[in-house]
C-alpha cells in the first residue's frame, strides 16, 4: 500500500497524504486533484478502492488503425492535445497484423473504464467488418466519436471529411489539365469512404466510368504500386488515390515501367500528410483539415462525457486541393 501510494504521488505531483485523502474518501481535496489521483491510478495499473470504482476514469481511448500513414500519427497528435487541454488522458491503441484486435481493445478499454473512446478509421467504415463491439459501447452508453465515413445504424457522432468533394476537386483538376482516361485507386470494396469517392468519380465523368479503370487496394504503398500499375496498363494517364502512401505506391509503379510523374502520369493523393512536400517529385493532394477535425472531435466527446445530447449525425468539413509537382499537363499522342 504504501508503495503504490508513493508511486502514484510521485505520478501525480502531490504528497502521499494527499493521496490516501483521495482514496479513503477523505474532504480537503480539490476535483482537480482527485480526477487527476484517479487517473494516475489507473495509468499505474492499480484497482481503484470499492467505493470509487463506480465513476469512470479520466481516460480517453484513441483508437488507430495503424502508424505507418503518417495521417494517424497527425490525428493523434491533435486530439490527444486537445484532450489534455480538457484534463483527459489519452490511451493510444493501435492495431497490428496479428496483433490485438479492435474488438480486443475495447474490452480493455471498458476494463479501465474510459470516459469516452474516439476511434480514428477503423471497422466502422467497412460494411462487412465485425460491429459487435461498437454496439457494446453503445449498450454501455460509453460517449463515443467516429473520425472518417461510417457505415448506417451505427448512430454514433461522425467526423469526416467530404469524400465526394475531394474527388470533384481532383478529376476538375486533372480534367483542366487535359487528361481522359483518369483511373482510381481505392479501398477494399466494402469501404464506405472509397464507395462514397467512386460515386462522385461517376458524376464527374458525366454518370459512367469504365470499370476498368478502378482499382482496389489495400491502403500501403505496395497496395497502390499493384493497382496503378494494372491502370498504367491500360492506357490511364491521371491516377487518383484514396490516401498518400497508395499515390506514391502510384508513383513508384510508374517508374518502374520507365515512366515519368508528371509528364507521362499524373498522380493524386489524398490526405497532406507529413513529407508530401518532401518527395519527388512533391505531391499533389487533396488535404484533410486535421487540426479542426480533431478538435472537434474532442468538443462532441466532452459534450457526451458531460451529459450533453449532441447530434449523432455526420459533420463534414472541406476538403482542398494542393497541387504540387506529380500533375502536369496530358501529353498528346
Amino acid at each position: 500500500m504504501t508503495r503504490r501510494l508513493a508511486q502514484v504521488a510521485k505520478k501525480v505531483g502531490v504528497s502521499e497524504a494527499t493521496v490516501s485523502r483521495v482514496l479513503n474518501g477523505k474532504p480537503g481535496v480539490s476535483e482537480a486533484t482527485r480526477q487527476s489521483v484517479l487517473s494516475a491510478l489507473d495509468v499505474l495499473g492499480y484497482e481503484r478502492p470499492t467505493q470509487l470504482r463506480g465513476e469512470r476514469a479520466r481516460l480517453v481511448g484513441l483508437v488507430l488503425p495503424e502508424l505507418q500513414n503518417p495521417i494517424f500519427p497527425a490525428f493523434a497528435e491533435v486530439i490527444g492535445g486537445a484532450l489534455a487541454q480538457q484534463g483527459l488522458t489519452p490511451v493510444l491503441c493501435t492495431q497490428t497484423k496479428g496483433g490485438v484486435s479492435e474488438a480486443d481493445y475495447v474490452e480493455l478499454l471498458l476494463q479501465q473504464q474510459v470516459s469516452g473512446v474516439v476511434f480514428a478509421g477503423g471497422l466502422f467504415a467497412q460494411a462487412d467488418a465485425p460491429h459487435d463491439h461498437y454496439r457494446l459501447l453503445a449498450e454501455r452508453n460509453i460517449p463515443v466519436v467516429l473520425i472518417n465515413a461510417s457505415i448506417e445504424n451505427l448512430d454514433f457522432p461522425c467526423i469526416a471529411c467530404d469524400d465526394a468533394v475531394a474527388v470533384e476537386q481532383s478529376w476538375r483538376h486533372l480534367v483542366s489539365l487535359g487528361h481522359e482516361r483518369i483511373g482510381l485507386v481505392l479501398g477494399p470494396g466494402d469501404h464506405i469512404p472509397s464507395l462514397r469517392r467512386l460515386q462522385a468519380a461517376v458524376r464527374a465523368a458525366g454518370g459512367s466510368m469504365p470499370q476498368e479503370y478502378v482499382e482496389r487496394s489495400m491502403f500501403s504503398l505496395e497496395g497502390g504500386q499493384a493497382a496503378a500499375s494494372r491502370l498504367i496498363d491500360r492506357g490511364v494517364t491521371g491516377i487518383i488515390c484514396a490516401s498518400d502512401p497508395l499515390a506514391l505506391g502510384a508513383v513508384r509503379a510508374a517508374r518502374r515501367r520507365g515512366l515519368a510523374v508528371p509528364h507521362d502520369v499524373s498522380v493524386v493523393g489524398y490526405d497532406d500528410s507529413a513529407f508530401m512536400t518532401c518527395t519527388e517529385p512533391p505531391l499533389t493532394t487533396v488535404r484533410q483539415p486535421i487540426e479542426a477535425m480533431g478538435r472537434a472531435a474532442v468538443d462532441l466527446l466532452c459534450a457526451q462525457i458531460q451529459g450533453t445530447e449532441v447530434p449523432h449525425g455526420e459533420l463534414l468539413f472541406e476538403p482542398e486541393l494542393v497541387v504540387r509537382g506529380s500533375t502536369a499537363q496530358a501529353t498528346t499522342e
